[in-house]
C-alpha cells in the first residue's frame, strides 16, 4: 500500500527533520529530485537536455525556492534556465543567489513573455502547500500563455492540496514531483487530473511521518488479498454470493452483476428476481430463482442495481438486510434506505454492510458531498456504520472508524451504464468469501477499474464487455504478486 498524508502531517514531520539537519539541506534534496524529473521530461519532449530551455514560475517562500535551486541543477548540466519572477520582494534569496552564480536569467512577471514562448519545459513553482485557492490574475495570466509541458513543485498551483478542489485558474501539469510522500492534492478529485504523472522523491521526512491518513493499493496488494482456491476447497468454501438485482424493466442489470460475481472467482452464484431467464441464458452456471425467499443460503448478498424503488424493491431490501450475511447495497437499495431510513431496522448491528453511491445516491443519503469528498465519505461511513464507497475518477473509500482507502482511475471508460453493477457484484464475490469488507472494496475497485482499461484499449465499451475483461484484471493483479 502507498500512504498518503495530509499537509498538516507533513509540515509537522518537516519541522521535525529540519530541526536535525544543517539548514537548506532539504530544499536542495528536494531540487535535485526536481531537476532529475526534469531532465527526464526535456528529454521526453525535446529529444535532450543540453541546449534546451526552462523557464521558471517562482513565486514566494519555499516553493519558489526549490525551483529555483532546481534550475541551478539544470543550469549545470547545460539547460538555459530563466526564472520569471511572480513576487520580487518575496522572493526565496538563497535560491535566487545560487541560479544567479549558475549563469540563469531572471526577469519579473511582466518580461516574461519571450521566455515563456521559447521554452520547452515550464516549471511551477508559484505556490505550494501552504497555498490556498485558486490563482490569482497575475498568475494565471502567465499560466495561461503557457504552450509547453509544465513540471509542478510539490503540487500544481491553484489546487487546493487537502482537498484537490479546483475552483478556478489552476496549473494542470504534465507530472508533479512531490517530496517524501504523496498529498491529497495527488489523489483527489480535479488534483489527480492536475497533477499528472506524479514522482515521489525521498528526502529524508518519510521516517517522521505518522501512519497515513488514507491509502492506495497496488496490484500486488489487490493480487494478494484476491482469494484464490487451494487443493480442499469446494464451491461452497469459495463462498456462495446472491444478488438481488434487477427487473423485467432493467434485466441487465441483474446479468452484470451476477455476471461479474461469476468472474469474480465466487464457488457458486444464486441469483433471486424477476430477470431470473435472462441470468440462465447468459450465465448457465448461476442458480436462479423468482424469489429471494427461495434463494437458498447465501454467504453474502448484493442488492439494488435495478431492483427498483417500490414496494416489491423494498421487501427484497429487508429481506436482505435481515439475513444476517455481509451486505453489498447499490442503486436502487441505497435510494430506498434515503427515503425510508427505518429500513436499517432490518439490519443485524453487526452485519456488514457496504454502500456503493455515486455522488446523486450519496446527496440523497447523505447530504451534499462539498469539497471534500473524504470528510463527506468519513461521516457517512460513521454515520451508517458502514463501508462507503463514492464513485468518481478518484474513489473513496471509508470505513467507519476513519480509515480511508482511494483508487485513482486510469480512464474514463468505465464511466458508462451497467458499470457500477458490475463493480457491485465484484464486491459481492468478495464478501461471500471473507474478504474484509473495506479491504473488499478497495480491491473490487482496483480490478474493475483495470478491466474496463483493458476491454477500452482506447476505445468506448459497454459494461458487458468490462465483465469479460475482469479475468485478465485478476491475472494481471495475481502476476503483481509475483513480479512485485
Amino acid at each position: 500500500m502507498r500512504g498518503v498524508w495530509t499537509t498538516e502531517a507533513v509540515r509537522a514531520a518537516e519541522q521535525r527533520l529540519m530541526a536535525t539537519v544543517p539548514e537548506g539541506t532539504l530544499m536542495r534534496r528536494a531540487a535535485f529530485g526536481v531537476a532529475g524529473q526534469a531532465a527526464r521530461l526535456l528529454t521526453e519532449h525535446a529529444g535532450g537536455v543540453s541546449g534546451r530551455r526552462v523557464a521558471l514560475l517562482v513565486g514566494a517562500g519555499s516553493n519558489g525556492g526549490d525551483a529555483l535551486w532546481a534550475g541551478a541543477f539544470l543550469r549545470r548540466r547545460g539547460v538555459g534556465v530563466t526564472a520569471v519572477l511572480l513576487n520580487p520582494e518575496r522572493t526565496h534569496a538563497e535560491g535566487l543567489a545560487a541560479l544567479r552564480r549558475a549563469g540563469g536569467r531572471v526577469v519579473e512577471a511582466g518580461s516574461a513573455g519571450a521566455a515563456l514562448t521559447a521554452a520547452d519545459l515550464v516549471v511551477d513553482g508559484i505556490v505550494g502547500l501552504s497555498g490556498k485557492g485558486p490563482l490569482r490574475p497575475g498568475a494565471a495570466e502567465l499560466v495561461a500563455a503557457v504552450t509547453a509541458p509544465v513540471l509542478a513543485v510539490d503540487m500544481p498551483s491553484g489546487v487546493d492540496p487537502d482537498t484537490g478542489a479546483v475552483d478556478g485558474p489552476a496549473v494542470r501539469a504534465a507530472a508533479t514531483v512531490t517530496f517524501g510522500c504523496r498529498k491529497p492534492v495527488h489523489v483527489l478529485g480535479a488534483g489527480a487530473v492536475h497533477s499528472g504523472t506524479v514522482h515521489v522523491v525521498e528526502i529524508g521526512v518519510e521516517r517522521e511521518l505518522p501512519e497515513p491518513d488514507m491509502v492506495l493499493l497496488d496490484a500486488a496488494d489487490v493480487g494478494a488479498a484476491w482469494p484464490v482456491p487451494g487443493a480442499e476447497d469446494n464451491k461452497y468454501r469459495r463462498g456462495v454470493t446472491g444478488v438481488a438485482a434487477g427487473s423485467a424493466t432493467y434485466p441487465g442489470a441483474a446479468v452484470l452483476a451476477s455476471g461479474a460475481a461469476v468472474q469474480g472467482g465466487t464457488g457458486m452464484v444464486r441469483y433471486a428476481g424477476t430477470a431470473a431467464d435472462a441470468v440462465r441464458a447468459r450465465w448457465p452456471e448461476v442458480v436462479a430463482t423468482g424469489s429471494v425467499t427461495d434463494a437458498g443460503r447465501v454467504q453474502a448478498w448484493v442488492v439494488g442495481p435495478g431492483v427498483g424503488t417500490g414496494g416489491a424493491g423494498h421487501d427484497v431490501l429487508e429481506h436482505v438486510l435481515s439475513a444476517g450475511v455481509p451486505v453489498c447495497a447499490d442503486a436502487d437499495a441505497i435510494t430506498l434506505l434515503a427515503r425510508d431510513p427505518d429500513l436499517w431496522d432490518a439490519r443485524d448491528p453487526d452485519t456488514p454492510v457496504v454502500l456503493t453511491p455515486h455522488e446523486g445516491e450519496f446527496a440523497r443519503l447523505a447530504g451534499e458531498i462539498g469539497p471534500d469528498r473524504v470528510a463527506a465519505v468519513r461521516r457517512a461511513a460513521e454515520r451508517f456504520r458502514s463501508i462507503v464507497l463514492l464513485k468518481g475518477h478518484t474513489t473513496v473509500i471509508a470505513h467507519p472508524d476513519g480509515r480511508v482507502l482511494v483508487n485513482l482511475a486510469r480512464s474514463a471508460w468505465p464511466a458508462t451504464a451497467g458499470s457500477g453493477d458490475v463493480l457491485s457484484g465484484l464486491i459481492g464475490s468478495l464478501l461471500a468469501a471473507g474478504v474484509d469488507p473495506w479491504l473488499a472494496a478497495g480491491c473490487a475497485a482496483y480490478v474493475h477499474d483495470l478491466a474496463g482499461d483493458l476491454a477500452a484499449e482506447g476505445a468506448p465499451i459497454g459494461a458487458s464487455a468490462m465483465v469479460e475483461a475482469v479475468p485478465d484484471a485478476l491475472r494481471t493483479v495475481r502476476a503483481a504478486t509475483v513480479t512485485g
